[in-house]
């Protein structure tokens, strides 16, 4: 992976600095306000944040700098992307943020020379297509294995 990067628009910053990541902030939302990871436990957002390339957004009018959105990219940066958990806290959005992070996103360098670049969305296209973004035209190749009850197996320490 690159070195870590970092984009200013406002008062508003977005970077790939994990020491900046806010685990607990992130955690709450993926575990209470996400479609796609109901219940996940801290460590796992701890584990799949240290084997991704992640993009935090935060707003620095803000006394505490908080963190109010985030975007993960699950990448071997040299052929394949997956971008996951994205998202922007219920207050900020509707401000162009999202539009934002993921134009940071997209032009992060690691990720300009990739083969494939996926992603998952249950109500968010119409953002993702202003990025190239479309259904695949392959289905009949994808092929997954769902399990989307599996944080609520977990023994939570």
């Amino acid at each position: 992976m690159s070195e870590t990067l970092q984009w200013q628009k406002d008062s508003f910053t977005v970077s790939t600095d994990k020491s900046l990541l806010q685990i607990v902030r992130i955690h709450h939302f993926l575990s209470t306000q996400s479609y796609w990871c109901q219940g996940i436990p801290k460590n796992v957002v701890e584990k799949a944040v240290q084997g991704s390339l992640c993009f935090g957004l935060y707003d620095g009018d803000h006394p505490e700098h908080l963190q109010i959105g985030y975007a993960r990219v699950i990448t071997d940066s040299a052929t394949f992307a997956w971008v996951c958990d994205v998202y922007i806290e219920p207050s900020y959005r509707g401000r162009g943020l999202s539009k934002w992070m993921m134009e940071c996103l997209t032009s992060h360098p690691d990720l300009q020379s990739l083969r494939k670049i996926m992603l998952g969305t249950k109500d968010a296209h119409r953002l993702y297509e202003k990025f190239g973004f479309k259904a695949t035209t392959t289905p009949e190749r994808w092929m997954e294995i769902r399990r989307d009850d599996i944080y609520q197996k977990m023994k939570t320490p």
